[in-house]
């Protein structure tokens, strides 16, 4: 198994910046906002009241009921709390899966450019990750019939992440719908990564799971929307059978979630007022530095697929270097860190990501600028 990529680049930034390097770092996949007070305050509480012990593998029952509900109201999934699983961070929720349900041998088709970890956690439960490629010119939408073709008898699943990391895309619906009736029609598990749900800037979000549920697991989580990334809190839903593998496989590993960070997530899940407008205030601001962006970027001569979600621009190398890795080096050296497109399957491109400030974003255009020259 790879070490994450992202991972990896985003602590060499780390420490190049302890080290007391000027560095402008536009490689981390976390919001630059701190948790809201509401949720830091209901961790508070639950310390406060001893709420410090062990939990049950699948999570404690108020958080599922929770989690339930938010996948009724939010994304038309009629799911029980028996049917959703808390687990450590989204990439838990994920891993646990690819355990629970893929034998050796087992397909997973994965859309390139895809998030580093997927193709890795499919290898490490004995899967066989099949690539199917999204193009620039197509927005990095995901062409059905291509999907289609890639279909095998040895087909266990399929990931998909809309919106999209690193691409930003947003799949349509009618994309969606295609995909989850190949899952029905080939009997195989639509894996619906909804981490970034929230921050959507055009279009709209639609959750395949409402076609196709005992097809279908839906992964989510509390970090990217509420700026709970060290929590490490994730949630799923789908098929009974699937979720309580998923349980079994973190009674052996993590036993479960943390205890406090689970009390604090159900105050974001149900004071949904402060929530929402925490939301709203943060996709605002995103938005904003999107366009400052990708404006920059077009400004200077440098080409980029405008996203419609999350907050990553795949930008195209070629006016620095040959290749992705000699010109993420490069821009280093000018003093701005980005994650090459390498493991993403994003060749030529680098990803950057826009969940820092503005002025950070405005320094690391004109060194962008300067780079060039």
């Amino acid at each position: 198994m790879k070490p994450s990529a992202t991972v990896a680049v985003n602590a060499r930034a780390l420490e190049l910046r302890r080290k007391g390097v000027d560095l402008v770092a536009l490689t981390a996949g976390e919001p630059d906002f701190d948790t809201p007070e509401h949720v830091k305050e209901a961790a508070r509480r639950a310390l406060a009241q001893g709420k410090t012990k062990y939990a049950p593998p699948a999570g404690i029952p108020e958080l599922r009921e929770a989690v339930a509900e938010k996948f009724r109201r939010e994304n038309g999934l009629e799911v029980t709390p028996e049917e959703t699983i808390v687990t450590v961070g989204g990439k838990q929720a994920l891993f646990n899966l690819f355990q629970a349900i893929l034998d050796p041998g087992d397909e997973v088709i994965v859309l390139a450019p895809y998030w580093v970890s997927y193709p890795e956690m499919v290898r490490f439960a004995g899967g066989v990750p099949v690539e199917v490629p999204t193009l620039p010119e197509e927005g990095f939408v995901p062409d059905p019939e291509r999907v289609r073709r890639a279909i095998t008898p040895r087909t266990k699943a399929l990931v998909v992440n809309s919106p999209n990391n690193p691409t930003g895309a947003v799949y349509p619906e009618e994309v969606l719908r295609a995909l989850a009736e190949m899952a029905l029609e080939h009997d195989f598990y639509l894996v619906s990564d909804e981490i970034y749900e929230h921050l959507i800037y055009e279009g709209a979000h639609f959750s395949p799971g409402t076609l196709a549920p005992e097809h279908t697991i839906t992964v989510n989580g509390a970090a990217k929307a509420f700026a709970m990334t060290g929590w490490r809190i994730g949630y799923a839903c789908g098929p009974k059978a699937v979720i309580k593998a998923m349980a079994d496989v973190s009674s052996q590993s993590t036993t479960s979630p943390d205890t406090i960070a689970q009390w604090a997530t159900l105050e974001a899940l149900t004071n949904r007022e402060a929530s929402m407008a925490f939301i709203a205030m943060a996709r605002e601001a995103y938005r904003k530095r999107r366009d400052l962006l990708l404006e920059g970027l077009s400004r200077i001569g440098l080409k980029a697929v405008r996203p419609s979600g999350a907050f990553y621009v795949l930008m195209d190398t070629s006016p620095f270097a040959p290749n992705e890795v000699e010109a993420a080096e490069r821009l280093l050296t000018a003093g701005v860190a980005v994650v090459p497109g390498t493991d993403f399957a994003a060749f030529g491109h680098v990803r950057l990501s826009y969940a820092t400030g503005e002025e950070n974003l405005k320094k690391a255009l004109e060194r962008f600028a300067q780079a060039l020259q």
